[in-house]
């Protein structure tokens, strides 16, 4: 398959092995610098204040307005896509593939063990992160570790653990590169750039389990950096022509205290005619090989997942969202400003002076002197560009249209008069690229990164590990312990989040048009009252609060009726003792 590996002149010589692995990244990142461009214009209008900072700054218009209509797209398409993907606490379901799998205990053991991972390692505003890529860039990356953090009480010096177990993390779309022309993403070799100080590689050895090889990384930049700042500053003159990506020369690199890493992931392939598959090569500084090793990972992925917003044939970088509304919003803010401008000629408009006119102060009242053949006249500005706001709210519509975010998400009515079943009916319709976009994300990033995260869990759990359980039956709060072989099982983790926003919509729109139709009434002997109960309780997520309970409403009348006598027996008996009292003379 094309590009589905890089050649390189030898996997067993580092200096030609650091060399190629360089050359690639320099290579691909070269190859999408329009890309960046169009990124970095979009970011711009993004979080601009005013046109000075956008493209429009290039128009002559003395206003520099901007409205900031891609923003707001922006938080519409990500506060919707949130809702949808965790509309409840029950988003995640395993499903075995095998009998093990499919048992209770298996089953309960791994749900409950994701749940509390994803819980206490911050999954959902990861995913928040990747969710704005996905609107900003069009092109998500996520990526998992495992992490065992550990804290130190400064009083008593015991050591405490903090959160172990599998964490998701965001890539950022301008430090990862790749090969477009790849098949998919999975395919692809990868090559990730990571900058840290010495102080987050110490961290990262302490906390990460599988960083062991980044001591190497420690000792070689502490004696490079001694090195390289032992020499004069002359003497660094030839290396001019070395820059690191966010630095200035090879001296004020070292000196920053940073190091590099060119991080690469993939299919090797070597003049000698051999293959290497799935290889794990580090790179410093572009120059050195810090770790050369097959991926541990069992199940052969790299930890990392990709998903477009809007896809490329033969390209593996799609086009985001708001992408192609850049244009739009340019001309948003052209009439914004033309029609601003329009409105000072209109309030100060020009004068035309003719002959012998003393100077004066344009004023209300303002007396104005002319002299022979002298005139002052104020020039007819034309109006018809204050129609504007017309063409504003137009453009405005179709961008939200053409983002697929319909503006019914937003709870605003499209014209006409509608019944409750049309108005459903239509925003079902209207919504289906909004499902469609959010469904993608949750096949291509959520279901892979939460068993890419599982497999790192099942590769480092060493011992057992404690996890806080809520009994759905009981509520009472209970805790499991997990080990690997608890959560070792063929099957498949599931996030239900979109599928189930969907799902739920479309089965309320129908239980509603058929019960409040002839049909309805003619099927409801044949209804079952507990049934009907539980299918709303489960379409609305009410488990948690408990309203549905069979036949609670005979009980709950009992006690009231028993509280009702109980009162009234209680307020005749009172009666009777105050007609009993004698009365004073």
């Amino acid at each position: 398959m094309s590009g589905s590996n890089i050649e390189v002149r030898d996997v067993l010589n580092p200096d030609y092995l650091a060399e190629d692995v360089a050359y690639k990244y320099d290579l691909w990142s070269r190859k999408r610098l329009e890309k960046e461009k169009e990124w970095k214009e979009l970011r711009d209008y993004l979080f601009a204040v005013d046109t000075t900072t956008t493209t429009n700054s290039q128009l002559p218009w003395k206003n520099k307005t901007t409205l900031p209509k891609l923003a707001q797209i922006r938080d519409n398409l990500h506060a919707n896509y949130m809702s949808a993907l965790f509309p409840n606490d029950d988003w995640l379901v395993w499903e075995g593939h095998e009998t093990q799998g499919v048992n209770k205990e298996t089953r309960l053991a791994i749900q409950e063990y994701m749940k509390n991972k994803t819980r206490l390692g911050g999954f959902q505003k990861v995913v928040s992160r990747l969710l704005y890529d996905y609107i900003d860039y069009g092109n998500v990356i996520a990526d998992v570790e495992y992490v065992q953090e550990r804290h130190y009480d400064p009083t008593s010096g015991e050591e405490i653990d903090g959160f172990i177990g599998p964490r998701a993390i965001r890539r950022s779309p301008f430090d990862v590169v790749f090969n477009p022309l790849a098949p998919t993403f999975e395919d692809s070799p990868k090559i990730i750039r990571v900058v840290y100080t010495i102080g987050e590689l110490l961290k990262s050895v302490e906390d990460n389990p599988e960083s062991g090889w980044m001591k190497d990384v420690i000792k070689e930049q502490l004696k490079n950096r001694s090195r390289i700042l032992s020499a004069n500053q002359s003497d660094m003159a030839k290396n001019q022509g070395y820059i690191a990506d966010g630095f200035d020369t090879l001296h004020d690199y070292y000196e920053s205290g940073h190091v590099e890493l060119l991080e690469f992931v993939g299919d090797v392939a070597d003049e000698q005619g051999v293959l290497h598959r799935n290889r794990m090569i580090t790179i410093m500084d572009r120059c050195k090989v810090v770790r050369n090793e097959p991926n541990p990972a069992w199940n052969g992925s790299d930890g990392m997942c990709h998903c477009g917003w809007r896809m490329r044939p033969d390209n593996l970088y799609a086009m985001g969202p708001l992408d192609n509304l850049v244009g739009m919003q340019y001309r948003i803010d052209h009439l914004e400003n033309i029609k601003a401008d329009l409105f000072d000629f209109i309030a100060h408009p020009p004068l035309k002076i003719k002959g012998n006119v003393e100077a004066f102060d344009w004023e209300p009242f303002a007396q104005i002197e002319c002299g022979d053949d002298g005139d002052v006249e104020v020039l007819k500005v034309d109006s018809t560009a204050l129609a504007a706001d017309t063409q504003i709210a137009i453009l405005e519509q179709r961008m939200e249209e053409m983002a697929g975010a319909p503006r019914e998400a937003m709870g605003i009515r499209s014209p006409g008069e509608k019944t409750a079943f049309e108005v459903q009916k239509l925003d079902d319709a209207a919504s289906r690229i909004f499902q469609e976009k959010i469904r993608q994300f949750e096949i291509f990033i959520l279901e892979p990164l939460l068993n890419n995260m599982l497999e790192v869990a099942r590769r480092n759990l060493n011992a057992k590990d404690t996890i806080r359980v809520i009994d759905d039956d009981l509520g009472a709060v209970q805790f499991m312990n997990i080990t690997k072989e608890d959560i070792s099982a063929a099957g498949k983790l599931r996030a239900k989040g979109a599928s189930h926003f969907a799902a739920r919509n479309l089965l309320v729109q129908n239980l509603t048009t058929v019960f409040n139709s002839r049909l309805g009434e003619v099927i409801m002997p044949h209804v079952s009252a507990k049934a009907l109960a539980k299918l709303v309780e489960e379409a609305f997520g009410w488990e948690r609060h408990a309203l549905v309970r069979f036949n609670v409403q005979i009980a709950e009348q009992v006690e009231q009726q028993r509280a009702m006598n109980a009162g009234q027996d209680q307020l005749e008996t009172e009666q009777m003792l105050a007609a009993e009292e004698p009365r004073g003379i």
